[in-house]
């Protein structure tokens, strides 16, 4: 069974389970529910508690040990695996496995895991692990999300914000969760229960934001020119790589084009989407970026990404910075109708060679 960090309140007011798994990129939220489970098994008599940190030259056979002991102390207990790595090997791998098969009684058992990628979600012991309780996945919130996310926290302690002060808030948090949280307990200490009034939030906030380039696709397809300033003037002030940030954009750039140039020979936009390996999310957003662009700005982009190349490589002269910002503004601003390039097939053409 797997259930979202923040349903988890609401799961163990109906109930303790004695397995659960936290696994996730979010580590605000991964701490809070790992104390959550712990808090609650408390509540319900499970005084003692033995904690074992999976680091390297752990030796897994101690998992098997305590976990087959029985307490002298007290009839129930907390088992409190924590693996930093998430990569437990081929010893773990085994020992989590036979745990999954067999778990002790009178005893709860809580494994903490960090953000999984998909080849661990699928391994053997991973997928013990999930069917033997609860796994509990502590996902990012994205930017689409945080406005509720805040919004929720600020209920919490008994405030409120108009939606300018949340969008505000937004802008200054983004992608720092444990900083978020901290800037709005602070709302809590500096001002009492109700409406937050805007003019003196945005004189109390720190900009804490920290920005992904992996999320420069998602403002590109979206096209949010002012979050793309925002995000690229963040990425440079916290020192990312230039090369990364024109691979974002050319990826972007080039899968966008490979979409139309299947599409001009004939190809349903389901397919050409799967042919382009566009998966998720960006699946809903392609569609209205596709019709925004034309194929003559999307080569000429492609194009403005090569000269950048040469820039970073000293090959050329200029401010790569503000040519990265430029090319993410000319692929941010709608094509005017009717200029849909005549030379379709030969970017086609392109494309696929």
């Amino acid at each position: 069974m797997r259930i979202d960090s923040e349903q988890l309140p609401q799961h163990l007011s109906r109930g303790l389970k004695n397995f659960y798994v936290v696994y996730g990129e979010e580590l605000l939220l991964a701490l809070e529910a790992a104390d959550r489970i712990r808090a609650r098994a408390l509540e319900q008599g499970f005084d003692e508690r033995r904690v074992l940190i999976a680091e390297p030259g752990f030796d897994w056979g101690e998992l098997a040990m305590v976990s087959n002991s029985m307490s002298l102390f007290a009839p129930k207990r907390l088992l409190d695996l924590r693996i930093p790595s998430g990569k437990p090997g081929k010893d773990g791998s085994e020992a989590l496995q036979q745990l999954a098969g067999s778990l002790p009684e009178d005893t709860v058992t809580l494994i903490t895991l960090p953000g999984m990628d998909r080849q661990s979600l699928t391994s053997k012991w991973f997928v013990a692990l999930d069917g033997a309780g609860v796994a509990v996945h502590a996902a990012s919130i994205k930017r689409d999300r945080l406005g509720s996310w805040l919004a929720g926290r600020l209920a919490q302690q008994d405030q409120q914000a108009d939606s300018q002060t949340i969008e505000f808030l937004i802008d200054r948090v983004e992608g720092n969760l444990m900083a978020a949280h901290q800037e709005v307990q602070k709302l809590a200490l500096l001002f009492p229960a109700g409406s937050l009034p805007y003019d003196e939030v945005k004189n109390s906030v720190v900009d804490v934001a920290r920005f992904n380039v992996f999320e420069i696709g998602p403002t590109l397809l979206k096209s949010d020119r002012v979050h793309l300033v925002r995000m690229l003037d963040g990425l440079q002030a916290e020192g990312a790589a230039a090369p990364l940030v024109l691979w974002a954009i050319a990826e972007e750039t080039r899968a966008m084009a490979k979409v139309k140039a299947a599409m001009a020979d004939g190809r349903p936009l389901a397919q050409a989407l799967r042919d382009a390996r566009v998966w998720g999310p960006r699946q809903d957003l392609m569609p209205a970026a596709l019709r925004r662009l034309t194929q003559g700005q999307l080569l000429a982009a492609l194009h403005c990404a090569a000269e950048i190349d040469r820039m970073i490589k000293g090959l050329s002269s200029g401010d790569v910075w503000d040519a990265l910002l430029q090319l993410g503004l000319e692929l941010t601003k709608p094509a005017p109708q009717g200029r849909e390039t005549a030379n379709r097939g030969k970017i086609g053409a392109s494309i696929r060679g």
